[in-house]
């Protein structure tokens, strides 16, 4: 099998760093091997040292390829904290033919105009996504290439990054001896792996609850309306039953694996107070379902206040028709799901990733198999991700101009 086959995609998160590398059988995309270690050198989803991650990303690239025997030379890697943000943007040209017929340089040099506003210093473009293009007062045009005009406008979203942190993880990524074939944001890798083209024609919210940070992304006629990263992940849920319970970090987050929900079961009250223990060092701690759910519940629902919060923002609060996609660790919890109906008023199932034959069924996998499905070229063949050439058929990235 040509070294073509196999695609790797390395999801660096605050607790974790995940790699995955898929290879095609026959039809299929199929696991080649997966790695998972703890992660060191990150806060709130930003690379923060970048020796510290060099050093984890080349271990569990050792194992990877001790255990598949093969080498890994690149990687798509993910991007996440909540220094990304989206702005709106817009930019108009005129169109360059004699004939005015609207050729694909046209398009780029539009897009390449809707970057020209004021960010503050130290930031930058990572990439843009056009919500709709405008020929000569027009409107409503997703397809310009091979239309007539005399003007072309385009109305976009600008993502933009904190260029320090943006630096420390490519940084980190090429100390490791790995090349970068593309910097993916980690909410919309996890929706690659998880999202149908039907629920993002239809409109669809996806939380992505990691470690130390929460993304939103909305979707809605197959584009990306509105993104947003909060500060707040299962991190600080493991945190407030830490403070809550008087125990120790580690044995708080056992807890939440073992026993944690958002919501008591309909249950009679002497159940929900029933006493559970466990043994802190040598010493037994007690406590009750009623107890988890008064500390993890609040938590939960901070979250998902703040989700409501930017779909009100954007006039989808409650009207999306797609509903709600709940991934990443913290998708996990117990009652997650039946906490986020409540709340958001809007249909809700587990994303879980798709596509890759031998993956387990697990939301927390949804970045790192979308970062691997992200580089898959399905030779025109539209799946379930509703793409055929990969991250790479977006944009032409500039990541390979790092790369000594």
């Amino acid at each position: 099998m040509s070294r073509g086959n196999i695609v790797t995609g390395l999801d660096i998160g605050t607790h974790t760093i995940k790699a995955l590398a898929v290879q095609k059988k026959q039809k299929d995309w199929e696991v080649l091997s997966y790695a998972e270690i703890p992660s060191f050198g990150l806060r709130k989803g930003a690379v923060v040292n970048v020796d510290d991650t060099a050093r984890n990303v080349q271990m569990i690239m050792s194992g990877m390829e001790k255990d598949c025997g093969r080498k890994i030379s690149s990687v798509f890697v993910n991007i996440g904290g909540s220094h990304l943000y989206v702005t709106p943007s817009d930019g108009i040209i005129s169109v360059s033919r004699a004939d005015q017929r609207i050729s694909k340089e046209d398009v780029e040099r539009v897009l390449q105009a809707t970057k020209a506003i004021n960010i503050p210093h130290n930031e930058e473009v990572l990439d843009v996504f056009p919500k709709e293009f405008i020929i000569d007062d027009q409107k409503g045009i997703k397809q310009p290439e091979g239309l007539t005009g005399i003007r072309l406008e385009a109305k976009v979203l600008l993502l933009c990054y904190f260029q320090p942190y943006f630096t420390n993880l490519t940084q980190a990524v090429l100390n490791s001896k790995l090349q970068i074939n593309d910097v993916v944001p980690s909410v919309l890798a996890a929706g690659a792996a998880v999202l149908s083209p039907q629920q993002k024609e239809l409109g669809v919210a996806l939380i992505d609850i990691g470690a130390a940070t929460t993304s939103l992304a909305v979707f809605e006629e197959g584009e990306l309306i509105h993104l947003a990263i909060f500060p707040i992940g299962s991190a600080n849920i493991t945190n407030d039953i830490a403070i809550g319970l008087k125990t120790e970090v580690a044995i708080a987050e056992s807890i939440k694996k073992q026993h944690g929900t958002c919501m008591l079961a309909k249950v009679t009250t002497d159940q929900s107070r029933k006493k559970i223990e466990v043994f802190d060092k040598s010493d037994p701690l007690g406590f009750t379902k009623k107890d988890l759910v008064d500390i993890i519940e609040p938590r939960v629902s901070e979250i998902l206040d703040l989700v409501q919060k930017e779909l009100k923002k954007i006039g989808r609060q409650e009207l999306l028709p797609g509903g709600v996609v709940l991934t990443g660790g913290g998708a996990k919890i117990p009652k997650i799901k039946d906490l986020t109906k409540q709340t958001l008023k809007l249909a809700c199932e587990i994303g879980i990733p798709k596509q890759i034959v031998g993956l387990q069924d697990d939301p927390a996998l949804a970045t790192v198999a979308g970062l691997a499905l992200g580089g898959v070229d399905f030779s025109n063949e539209e799946g379930i991700l509703g793409v055929t050439k990969g991250w790479g058929a977006k944009a032409k990235k500039i990541f390979k101009l790092f790369i000594p």
